[in-house]
């Protein structure tokens, strides 16, 4: 990717990431981008998908959820819930 690779503000403040650019990072059309303010500029983050981020956690559920001894477990958190009345 060299670094002369530029885009114009479109009169509809809409912006064409480059081709290069496109094809180097492998962005498709429709992905979600947050903008990072650095400085005087802006960075174009991707946002994650959910799948993305699953990794360690994937398929865990609430209930199978157990903490260490001075945590709480999804079961013990129900039970103070139905002791409290607290819906």
């Amino acid at each position: 990717m060299a670094t002369k690779d530029t885009a114009r503000l479109s009169a509809k403040f809409q912006i064409s990431i480059p081709k290069a650019i496109r094809t180097a990072r492998r962005w498709q059309a429709g992905q979600v981008f947050a903008f990072v303010p650095r400085g005087e500029g802006m960075m174009l983050v991707p946002v994650p998908t959910l799948d993305e981020l699953a990794g360690p956690a994937l398929g865990a559920k609430r209930q199978d959820y157990r903490a260490g001894p001075t945590g709480f477990d999804a079961a013990g958190f129900d039970a103070r819930r139905r002791y409290l009345g607290v819906d």
